[in-house]
């Protein structure tokens, strides 16, 4: 990218990371009574909308949260049927019973709802919910394209509404914790990080959600499941195949990239600060499940960010016992990841020049549900009026989806994308023949001698960033007319 696009999406990010509440107008920010009951609306609570979603909320009610999941809207009766018996049987209230979530937020006197609808729903669930007044927790990912997550940050912060995206892993404080070593310059000059997300089975992935006879056009309502009239997929005949598996195809889900990718690269971003990829590359294929499935078995994303750090996503459905590590690198060491727990390697003494940096473990705490404390977080922040106390709010849960959906763009389309914060993707090609090059920015800042860029928030000055110069270097440059150059 030209070093205008690149410098503002690092400003942005920067800007975001000091204090990004000031976006929000302070009247909307208004917290709700301590004695008032927040009034929770489900949107689609299927599989993990159900588990997750329904099952956490219940929890927390029946521990003393003063809420109250007073509707459901779901286009397959059996499911909503379910649902609505399992609150009034956990909870005592009978919610009220909706096809259409619209009809539902129009009669049921809300504050907020709860999405677990496929992909391809989100953007126009969440913008409807904000629109409405409400707050909004809304399943992984946050949208299905790239422009859609733009417009989502929009509406957000106009709106003032606490909203949380639900890749539960980021209420860890392990991403807290490596964030602020980071900040201080425990691994030096932050350079790259690397994650993966790893599975197998012997039926493929996304089938063990089971086909049931009780799914009919009679129980389900196809044409609202598809949003033909919203235009958010084409129609098609009904298939129970495609109602529950929808992941494994493209109008609905992306598979391994928005599914599973987007869980890693959120830790990866919390973790070291970063946000908005500048250029992204995706690849892969489907190399052994042939079952009908739209979507890879084996894919990879790079995204190289304008903080001058690039991220590695890189798996396969097919082989789960050699996964790779998850890794943060530095120039002084590195990070890697297991469990509630933080290994730093430091890199050898001639390096670094500290011979008192040595390898250890840094333990957090653990978190025994991270479903719950994900909810308890957005509960907590919408009691609060504090819509950046979520741990995963838009900006972060934009950033996120933005990596891996421009991974799975360039995946499809053969490109390689760059990204503009203000204007969206744009193809690196074309770019590159405006003379927009993200290789040539950092072919600059090396002739020049620039200082490294560092991740947003980081404090620690030219720690780990700065190289030595040997003796011999003074004999470099060109010889002008058979002379030398001066300094030598």
């Amino acid at each position: 990218m030209t070093d205008s696009v690149d410098r503002r999406s690092f400003l942005k990010a920067s800007t975001v990371a000091a204090g990004a509440a000031a976006m929000f107008p302070t009247a909307s920010l208004k917290a709700k009574g301590k004695n008032e009951t927040l009034r929770i609306g489900m949107i689609g609570p299927g599989g993990r909308g159900f588990s997750a979603h329904v099952k956490t909320l219940t929890k927390l009610k029946n521990e003393g949260a003063n809420i109250e999941i007073v509707a459901v809207a779901e286009v397959w009766s059996v499911q909503r049927d379910m649902v609505a018996d399992y609150i009034k049987a956990e909870n005592g209230n009978d919610p009220a019973r909706y096809v259409d979530y619209l009809e539902m937020i129009e009669k049921e006197n809300l504050d907020a709802v709860s999405i677990a609808t496929p992909d391809h729903w989100h953007h126009k669930q969440i913008v409807d919910s904000l629109n409405a007044g409400l707050h909004v927790y809304c399943e992984k990912p946050m949208t299905k394209k790239v422009e859609e997550a733009m417009d989502v940050l929009k509406v957000w912060k106009k709106s003032g509404k606490v909203m949380q995206v639900g890749a539960q892993g980021s209420s860890e404080p392990t991403w807290n914790l490596a964030r602020q070593m980071i900040d201080a310059g425990k691994l030096g000059k932050v350079l790259m990080f690397q994650t993966e997300y790893f599975r197998n089975s012997d039926i493929g992935q996304w089938r063990y959600y089971a086909l049931t006879k009780d799914m009919t056009p009679q129980t389900i309502d196809w044409q609202r499941w598809l949003g033909t009239k919203e235009g958010l997929s084409e129609d098609r005949p009904f298939d129970r195949e495609v109602y529950k598996q929808w992941r494994r195809f493209w109008p609905y889900g992306s598979g391994m990239f928005t599914d599973l990718f987007v869980h890693r690269v959120t830790a990866m971003l919390k973790a070291t600060g970063l946000r908005d990829p500048g250029r992204v590359t995706g690849a892969g294929g489907i190399y052994l499940e042939y079952d009908g499935r739209d979507v890879p078995d084996v894919a990879t994303v790079v995204a190289d960010y304008s903080a001058g750090v690039q991220g590695l996503v890189s798996s396969t459905m097919c082989a789960e016992e050699s996964r790779l590590q998850q890794c943060i690198r530095g120039h002084f060491g590195s990070f890697t990841f297991s469990g509630n727990k933080i290994h730093f390697t430091p890199e050898r003494p001639q390096v670094t020049h500290n011979s008192k940096l040595v390898a250890e473990t840094i333990e957090t705490e653990a978190v025994a549900d991270l479903d719950k404390a994900h909810f308890q977080n957005w509960l907590d922040a919408i009691a609060a009026g504090d819509p950046m106390l979520c741990n995963n709010d838009p900006i972060l849960g934009a950033a996120a989806v933005t990596t891996v959906i421009l991974g799975a763009q360039s995946y499809r389309d053969g490109i390689v994308y760059y990204f503009d914060p203000e204007t969206g993707p744009v193809n690196a090609y074309e770019a590159h023949q405006k003379g927009q090059s993200w290789a040539k920015q950092w072919e600059k800042m090396s002739a020049e001698r620039s200082p490294a860029r560092h991740v947003p928030g980081w404090t620690a000055g030219t720690y780990g960033s700065t190289l030595e110069e040997p003796a011999y270097m003074s004999l470099a440059g060109p010889w002008i007319d058979g002379q030398p150059p001066k300094k030598s």
